[in-house]
């Protein structure tokens, strides 16, 4: 019997760059790629800082923002699902004053409308 942590890789990729995180998980899936894509979209619908980009992304488009863009790319049987984040802001500070704005009723996005280095 095959474990589910035996079913997913995850990677996650360092670089010469000073803040940011890509990361890349694969997985078998019976799902064409427009079907991920579609799975995916419709369930970030609702997220204002997770996007599904059809076109591939860099770390530069998040670097300085609290958003997370994911790319899928369908190879055979496996789905490849890559992910750029700003590590300080998204994976830290940014998601504590998204969870505050949260907690006391705020819009989810104040504070946090902030423009990348590159657009």
């Amino acid at each position: 019997m095959e474990r589910a942590a035996e079913k997913i890789s995850f990677v996650p990729q360092r670089g010469d760059f000073p803040r940011g995180i890509f990361s890349s998980v694969t997985l078998k899936c019976d799902l064409s790629e427009a079907q991920a894509f579609e799975l995916y979209t419709s369930y970030y619908a609702t997220h204002p800082f997770t996007h599904v980009s059809e076109a591939n992304i860099d770390l530069k488009q998040v670097v300085n923002t609290n958003k997370s863009l994911l790319h899928l790319v369908k190879k055979g049987q496996h789905l490849l699902i890559l992910n750029a984040t700003d590590n300080l802001l998204k994976g830290a500070s940014g998601q504590a004053v998204q969870n505050m704005n949260l907690l006391f009723g705020m819009d989810e996005m104040s504070g946090l409308r902030l423009k990348s280095i590159g657009y």
